[in-house]
């Protein structure tokens, strides 16, 4: 990239961060036809070592775009895991009927530089170095002042996203509120060196006149102590303490610090000291941890994704799954919007369809919070809760909250069970899976009875019958299937109400029994 800007630049779609959030919608929009603008302060894609890993629904719909390969380096498709954590709870899923849950190691520098790759593929205009400085909100866009090399520019677009984080510059600028609560507690996480002998094979630790530490959260009644281990010998640790922060706590942590708290948390002293290995490293403090929605997430010409949107605490890791389907939600509704296929108002189901969702996570992990703070009160709690995993249908319910596959959407179109769901893992008899017909990111009509139809410039007919699948939907004749996997539309035999209605909807289309089916 040069460094020449004129004084004045128009783009239909700005995106601010470039971040995991900001990269995965640009690479939507672009794979809708929409190129943006992606301005991003830090030179380069950032090394900071945030999230561990994605859960849920979004490495499905990774999956869905082909990207599920390059993110985990496995040649088959995404397999449920065998269980998850709940407040340092295990979870087993091995036994349910249906299980929703999947899990991707993967650390957040990873992501981000997989997401920048894919950008400079699609030939997106990513600027690193440059700073959003203010922005004016209008009727018709959004005005954008930027500082890049010492200097200004203008940028005049049309919309402006919001993908930069809790303390969003753009969510400020348009006035949109956050409000929430904070959690009186103090966490502190680093990459940590120990003697040798004390860091078993299985990332769990054995202190010196305590005992051993399994690997995860563990919930003590003085607080709590965390150790993770993605790789051999790079081991992460750290402490929950509830309550004010210790007065005279410096600006920068350190390994003492981190030691000073293992130290009231277990009552011993464990000799940790700063990591031998090469970085990067982890070093990092949360003096109170913030729970926070924002009142909308549109203002105007104006969108907020991922943690601009919300924050929450990190415990069972739903802060990417959450965020990124943000914006699998938003990018083609926005796309849609800029090439005129449909109407504004289409952005109107972004704030209903995601709000709920930011709230469910909100309330699951501010649940975790509650089970992992200190006190009698709470072990017995954590006692009870233990018995009650141990029902199927406890654990069903909790599998699905986590996954994030208990998200229904109001698609207005029909009461049929798949309507409002992201679609099942379903395959057709020539051996494609359906989640495969959405790498284009086009809505997708899949006709199973050789009756339905739609316009092809706007939708992919695909034809076929699946193979053996649940006797749920041994009968399912059609489904109309969003962009971001959800189902719009479904039916059981021949007759179709509501299928007008939903490529209407949320396709742009009337459906005409002179458009010629097409098959990808």
């Amino acid at each position: 990239m040069t460094d020449s800007r004129t004084d004045s630049e128009t783009a239909a779609v700005v995106i601010s961060g470039a971040g995991p959030n900001g990269l995965l919608l640009a690479c939507e929009l672009a794979l809708a036809g929409v190129r943006p603008v992606v301005l991003e302060r830090a030179p380069g894609p950032s090394g900071e070592l945030k999230a561990n890993g994605l859960v849920g629904q979004i490495i499905r719909q990774l999956d869905m775009r082909g990207l599920y390969a390059a993110f985990s380096g496995a040649s088959t498709p995404p397999e449920p895991s065998a269980g998850w954590i709940f407040a340092g709870m295990g979870l087993d899923f091995a036994d349910l009927p249906e299980n929703p849950m999947h899990v991707l190691p993967i650390s957040q520098p990873e992501i981000t530089r997989l997401l920048a790759a894919r950008a400079a593929d699609l030939g997106i205009d990513v600027r690193w170095g440059h700073e959003l400085l203010d922005v004016v909100p209008r009727a018709d866009g959004v005005a954008v002042r930027v500082a890049a090399r010492g200097a200004e520019y203008h940028l005049d677009a049309d919309w402006l996203v919001g993908a930069d984080g809790g303390r969003s510059p753009v969510r400020k600028a348009a006035g949109i509120g956050f409000p929430g609560s904070t959690t009186k507690m103090v966490a502190r996480i680093a990459h940590v060196s120990l003697p040798d002998g004390m860091l078993g094979a299985d990332g769990s630790v054995d202190v010196p006149d305590f005992g051993r530490i399994p690997f995860g959260h563990n919930r003590f009644d003085t607080g709590g102590v965390m150790l993770f281990a993605r790789e051999p010998g790079r081991l992460m640790v750290g402490t929950m303490e509830f309550g004010q922060a210790p007065d005279g706590t410096p600006d920068e942590m350190s390994i003492g610090e981190l030691r000073s708290s293992l130290r009231r948390v277990l009552g011993v002293d464990v000799p940790i000291a700063a990591p031998d290995y090469p970085g990067p490293h982890v070093m990092r403090r949360i003096a109170g941890q913030n729970t926070r929605q924002a009142e909308r997430y549109r203002a105007g010409r104006i969108l907020l994704v991922g943690d601009a949107a919300h924050v929450h605490s990190a415990m069972g890791g739903p802060g990417l799954n959450l965020g990124m389907q943000d914006v699998f939600n938003l990018g083609w509704k926005l796309a849609a919007v800029v090439d005129g296929r449909m109407p504004a108002d289409l952005l109107d189901s972004y704030t209903a369809e995601r709000f709920p969702v930011g709230e469910r996570v909100m309330m699951h992990s501010r649940a975790q919070l509650a089970l992992m703070a200190p006190g009698p009160e709470v072990h017995s709690l954590r006692t009870l809760f233990g018995e009650l995993i141990g029902s199927v249908d406890a654990r069903s319910h909790l599998a699905g909250l986590l996954a994030g596959s208990d998200v229904r959407y109001d698609m207005g179109s029909g009461d049929h069970p798949l309507i409002g769901y992201m679609i099942p893992d379903l395959v057709l008899d020539d051996g494609r899976r359906v989640v495969e017909l959405l790498r284009a990111g086009r809505p997708v009509l899949l006709d199973l009875a050789g009756e339905f139809t739609a316009p092809t410039d706007r939708v992919d007919v695909v034809r076929g019958r699946l193979t053996k699948t649940a006797p749920s939907r041994e009968n399912l004749s059609g489904m109309l299937i969003r962009p971001d996997g959800y189902v719009a539309w479904a039916a059981d035999g021949r007759d179709a109400p509501g299928l007008d209605a939903a490529l209407r909807g949320w396709c742009g289309v009337e459906v005409s029994s002179a458009s010629p089916a097409r098959t990808p």
